[in-house]
């Protein structure tokens, strides 16, 4: 019999330290673990659980045309409107001051807020109109890939997008006069994407318009 019976100091300790170390931590890794299978036990009906072809990642669709014509068509005339306002109420400005009927400062402000308000608003809203008409052209083009027809002709929308703005706007005066404006309109794109070429900048790098 040992002598150590009764005393505390014999036997197996109820705790070892070193027994409890080398012990390998459980492995709590989930993704072995079907939804399917647990999703009932918290309430949740397996049909609202995602399959597995539903599971897999979801890929933004790409656009290679770029923005679509309604986003476009906001894009070019809002910018094209506040140009025109901009430029047309500095003309206005300088109209206002030139041609007051008198040095009083009610008078001349009265005559600068008229040619303002005349010259912003027309400027304004003709190069919002063209904006708009050039933009439901440019995304026909897009959208009928008139880019496959045109051979070495690249980009081909732009240039047709020119050419019936100006037309279309100024149709009522006439095919001569309509003729002469998508002829206009053909060379501000195609001088522009000249110039761009010759600068090494991106054509239609602005993302308005044809810039």
């Amino acid at each position: 019999m040992s002598n150590n019976l009764g005393t505390g100091g014999g036997g197996t300790p109820p705790y070892d330290d070193d027994s409890a170390s080398n012990t390998p931590i459980p492995d709590f890794n989930a993704s072995n673990i079907q939804l399917s299978t647990v999703a009932p036990a918290f309430g949740i009906p397996s049909s609202s659980l995602p399959t597995t072809a539903a599971a897999q990642p979801d890929y933004l669709d790409y656009d290679q045309k770029g923005r679509g014509i309604v986003s476009t068509m906001f894009t070019n005339s809002g910018i094209s409107y506040m140009l025109g306002v901009t430029i047309g109420g500095l003309y206005g400005l300088r109209e206002g001051l030139a041609k007051t009927p008198s040095s009083r400062w009610k008078v001349k402000l009265n005559s600068v807020l008229n040619h303002c308000g005349r010259h912003g608003s027309g400027l304004g809203n003709m190069m919002g109109a063209t904006a708009i008409l050039y933009s439901l052209y440019e995304g026909l083009a897009d959208n009928f890939e008139l880019d496959q027809y045109t051979g070495p002709i690249q980009p081909p929308a732009p240039l047709f997008a020119g050419a019936m703005t100006g037309a279309t706007y100024y149709m009522r005066a006439g095919p001569r006069v309509a003729t002469l404006a998508g002829a206009i309109g053909v060379g501000a794109v195609g001088g522009t994407f000249a110039m761009y070429s010759m600068l090494g900048i991106p054509y239609g790098s602005r993302g308005w318009m044809f810039f």
